[in-house]
C-alpha cells in the first residue's frame, strides 16, 4: 500500500503533511482492497483544499475534496468523505450475490 502526500504551491508545515499521512493510513481498516491513495494539499486564495484519491484493485477511483479556512479540518473532512465513499462501494460489491429472488417480480409455481 502506497501513500503519496503532495503540496502544491505554497510550503505547508511538516505536522500537516504528518496528519494527512496518518489519516491515509486509517482509511486502511475500512478497505482492503486499496493499491494506493494520493493527498494533495493546496493552498487556494485565503483559505486550504485537500484532495484524496483512493486507487482501488478492479475499480475506478474514488475521490474525494474539501476546502475550507483551517488545514486540520480540511483534512479531517476528506479523510471522513473518503472513509463514506469506501464503506458505500465496499457494501455495494460485496453484498452483491445471495440476496434471493426479487420481490418484485412474481416466482413461477
Amino acid at each position: 500500500m502506497q501513500i503519496e502526500v503532495t503540496v502544491r504551491h505554497k510550503s505547508i508545515a511538516a505536522d500537516m503533511r504528518d496528519r494527512a499521512d496518518e489519516k491515509a493510513q486509517r482509511l486502511l481498516k475500512y478497505y482492503d482492497k486499496i493499491q494506493s491513495i494520493s493527498v494533495v494539499l493546496n493552498k487556494v486564495g485565503g483559505g486550504f483544499s485537500c484532495e484524496m484519491i483512493a486507487d482501488l484493485e478492479h475499480s475506478s477511483n474514488l475521490v474525494a475534496q474539501t476546502t475550507g479556512h483551517n488545514m486540520p479540518a480540511v483534512i479531517d473532512q476528506a479523510e471522513e468523505r473518503l472513509e463514506r465513499q469506501l464503506l458505500e462501494h465496499k457494501d455495494r460489491t460485496r453484498h452483491r450475490k445471495g440476496r434471493g429472488p426479487n420481490p418484485h417480480q412474481p416466482t413461477r409455481t
